[in-house]
């Protein structure tokens, strides 16, 4: 196992134009698993790219195991990697599939049976070594994918987007055995996605890329809670962060004409603030609440969804699944103080609140 430490990464494309990553550094210890996360187009599978060796950074460098490799080919990084696409040799059997790495390095035979049948019980692919890959699902594909890169014991593991061709039910159930199987390795883990239920739920910590640099970098659940910028409020949570505009005055929030007691806000100055709040944070029927009209309910099973309309803002409210409403019944609404966020309005980044 390695760490890996990424300094001030920049990739243009093309040449002189836009950058794909702008002056990146990042540090993943030593048996971390570590999730980039950001929309298409954020830099992030350039990022992984030039870690595993497969695009040389215009700049910068990059380091495993404390051995500077920015230099070296993919091949001698040891590294393995898991593509989007399963990436695998229709025909060869899946055990052949599972030690193509093992061939290729000429391991002796019984060490290579050896390390195949044990990716192979790992992945729950031993009565299926025989088989071709045309007679696998999808999910079976993607673990044997996952057991080749696996079975010869890289340093660091690469993963760039490996669910996105599986379904949904098929990938939150890899999903769990994915995280079951790195932390029985314990191996270095990068991982790229553009889901962010998949960037909460897998990583130790989550990186939140936009426009080739990395906005935060944290714990999922701090990330998620606290969000250093509008924007990562706005990626990160189905449904996003609510934001809506409101005024501090007199260590009070007022909010359509109505104040809302915020203690923490005691010393601002008043001004104008970004106001942002999760939708399950939202308090539903307390009678000194402020009045909403629903728009649209949506049942999901474990909870009720609601659209409902605030004067000029629009927002999002969870409730629990007996919660009933229609669209033009009113509802009241009340906002935790401890679950409020501030922004400013012009840069949208997080205010220190006392």
């Amino acid at each position: 196992m390695a760490g890996v430490t990424v300094s001030n990464l920049v990739k243009t494309y093309p040449a002189g134009s836009r950058r794909a990553t702008d002056d990146v550094c990042l540090q993943v210890e030593d048996g971390e698993f570590l999730v980039l996360v950001g929309p298409s187009g954020c830099g992030k599978t350039t990022l992984l790219r030039m870690i595993a060796g497969l695009e040389i950074p215009d700049s910068g460098t990059v380091t495993i195991g404390g051995r500077d490799v920015t230099a070296l080919p993919a091949r001698e990084r040891g590294l393995s990697m898991v593509f989007q696409s399963y990436a695998i040799f229709p025909h060869l059997k899946v055990g052949q599939n599972i030690g193509f790495g093992l061939t290729m390095r000429k391991v002796p035979k019984r060490e290579w049976q050896s390390r195949v049948q044990r990716a192979a019980e790992l992945l729950d692919l031993v009565d299926y070594l025989d088989r071709y890959p045309a007679q696998l699902s999808g999910g079976q594909r993607q673990r044997v994918a996952v057991a080749r890169a696996i079975v010869v014991d890289a340093a660091v593991l690469l993963m760039d987007e490996p669910l996105s061709n599986l379904d949904a039910l098929l990938r939150m159930q890899f999903r769990a055995e994915l995280k079951k199987i790195v932390a029985r390795l314990g191996t270095t883990t990068l991982y790229v996605t553009h889901d962010q239920a998949e960037a909460m739920s897998l990583g130790d910590r989550v990186a939140v890329m936009r426009d080739g640099r990395i906005v935060q970098l944290g714990a999922p659940m701090d990330v998620y809670d606290r969000p250093e910028e509008k924007f990562v409020g706005s990626f990160l949570g189905a449904p996003p962060m609510n934001f809506f505009t409101a005024t501090v005055q007199d260590s009070r929030l007022v909010v359509a004409g109505r104040s809302l007691p915020a203690a923490h806000l005691s010393g601002w100055p008043d001004r104008t603030v970004l106001v942002g709040i999760r939708a399950e944070n939202i308090e539903v029927g307390a009678a000194e609440g402020l009045t909403a009209e629903v728009e649209v309910a949506e049942p999901t099973g474990a909870a009720v969804l609601l659209t409902v309309r605030w004067g000029a803002d629009e927002l999002k409210v969870q409730t629990g699944p007996a919660f009933r409403a229609a669209p033009g019944d009113h509802i009241r609404l009340t906002f935790p103080p401890a679950a409020l966020r501030f922004y400013d309005p012009e840069t949208s980044l997080a205010l220190p609140t006392r």
